[in-house]
């Protein structure tokens, strides 16, 4: 069973409320380790396998967005993207960044091959389901 929007942030008001310092939580497609005191943002690590499906112009693959968010390219203003144009992506490679209430969930590529498009721009509001990549094998 996987998780929605309403899910995590319910298990985030529950980790307020409690008196705990940090808590590991993990389900198919979804890990969360919550650590008080840790200036740094919570990290969610979002496996994407369900969220890409074949493209209509023959093998190529679409990744979509597999929650609501804020799409960053790279992991800090800054940075270098993740991914351009032309890399060459594995299953576990992280493409982008979604963040949800100050949660950054890193995305994975969930597929093997080359980017051919990225369809969002940096710090665009995507919605569930938005194509963000399309990779050929």
């Amino acid at each position: 069973m996987a998780l929605d929007d309403d899910d995590v942030r319910e298990i985030l008001r529950i980790i307020d409320e409690s008196e705990l310092d940090e808590i590991r939580i993990e389900t198919e497609g979804l890990s969360l380790h919550v650590v008080r005191g840790v200036p740094a943002p919570a990290h969610v690590e979002v496996d994407v396998e369900a969220a890409t499906f074949p493209d209509v112009a023959g093998d190529a693959v679409t990744i979509v967005a597999p929650m609501l968010g804020t799409f960053y390219r790279a992991p800090a203003p800054g940075a270098a993207p993740f991914v351009e144009v032309g890399s060459v992506v594995e299953p576990g490679t992280i493409v982008c960044i979604i963040e949800v209430m100050k949660m950054m969930n890193s995305v994975h590529a969930g597929v093997s091959g080359t980017i051919a498009e990225i369809w969002v721009e940096n710090a665009q509001p995507v919605e569930y389901g938005t194509p963000l990549f399309r990779v050929e094998p």
